[in-house]
């Protein structure tokens, strides 16, 4: 199980439909964002979600289906990043991306047939590259978790009134959700995604292992509405031991921190939950990694190798 390279299967998707599209910041930022949720996507494996080795614990999704949604959203990205050209954080801006959200997501909904694949992170990914549009120095992920905050926090006067899973978990169970994170400048990308992220790649660790074990770090805290509406406080209570234990292992680069996320995965696909909130999250720390790689001379959309079949028997 232990030693075998995978040759392209996490290797960076490609985003073919935006190649004409002018180099502005706006489709700049826009193919980071999509890059993010392709990345995250094809991650494999990560416990109980949508990846290369099937559709985890989401019977009505795919990963064809996860690609098709996220390259949909292109254009809802870059018209976000273009409304907050020139513009301040005000709630006037909050109620135009406001619109601009809800237009993306009609748009994921007819890509999809109706699923929900995306919801979240255009919450997330929507703010952060709004942030970034409208910070001077976009390459900090301080600032620009900063400056998502202070869009988030204004109310949309416009919002549907409908009460989402999320809300209702939010409600019954106390936690922040999707929305609290947002307003309190994205506490588990800044304080755990990216740390974790940057902290394996420095030990030497493939980039899959690091992202793996950033998504990890994230689930073993994160209060996630999808696992508690899904599953209730049993699953979350699994999926936050399980990464626990993952990680006390070593991460997923060890033979017994990658047997322990396989046992977690099977738990939590027995319960039917997954940890939908954690991989949005997961995708905006990638999304502000790329932003600081950029600026460091890296590729933003880089292909990697990994140890990626250690998974496989």
């Amino acid at each position: 199980m232990a030693s075998a390279l995978l040759s392209s299967a996490n290797a960076r998707e490609a985003v073919p439909q935006i190649s004409a599209v002018p180099c502005t910041l706006a489709s700049q930022l826009a193919a980071r964002a999509v890059q993010a949720l392709l990345d995250e996507a094809g991650l494999t494996p990560k416990p109980s979600l949508v990846d290369q080795r099937g559709n985890g614990a989401h019977a009505d999704l795919t990963l064809a289906l996860m690609r098709s949604s996220a390259r949909a959203l292109f254009p809802c990205f870059a018209a976000i990043a273009t409304a907050c050209g020139g513009a301040v954080p005000s709630q006037l801006l909050r109620e135009q991306l406001g619109v601009i959200g809800r237009r993306g997501e009609r748009q994921m909904f007819a890509v999809t047939d109706g699923a929900n694949t995306h919801k979240g992170a255009i919450w997330s990914l929507g703010l952060l590259v709004a942030g970034t549009a409208l910070c001077k120095d976009g390459d900090d992920p301080q600032t620009i978790a900063s400056t998502a905050c202070a869009l988030a926090c204004y109310p949309d006067s416009n919002a549907e009134k409908t009460i989402t899973h999320g809300a209702r978990a939010r409600q019954m169970y106390g936690v922040a959700g999707a929305q609290g994170e947002a307003r309190q400048g994205f506490p588990h990308v800044l304080q755990l995604g990216l740390p974790a992220l940057r902290s394996a790649r420095a030990r030497g660790m493939p980039e899959t292992c690091a992202r793996l074990d950033a998504l990890l770090t994230i689930m073993a805290d994160l209060g996630d509405t999808c696992l508690l509406h899904r599953g209730g406080l049993r699953a979350l209570h699994a999926a936050q031991c399980g990464a626990r234990r993952v990680l006390s292992e070593g991460g997923i680069s060890t033979a017994r921190g990658m047997a322990m996320l396989l046992a977690l995965d099977a738990e939590l696909v027995a319960m039917n939950a997954s940890p939908g909130g954690s991989a949005d999250l997961l995708a905006a720390t990638l999304f502000l990694d790329s932003l600081t790689r950029a600026s460091e001379g890296a590729m933003i959309a880089r292909d990697f190798h990994g140890d990626l079949e250690l998974w496989k028997d």
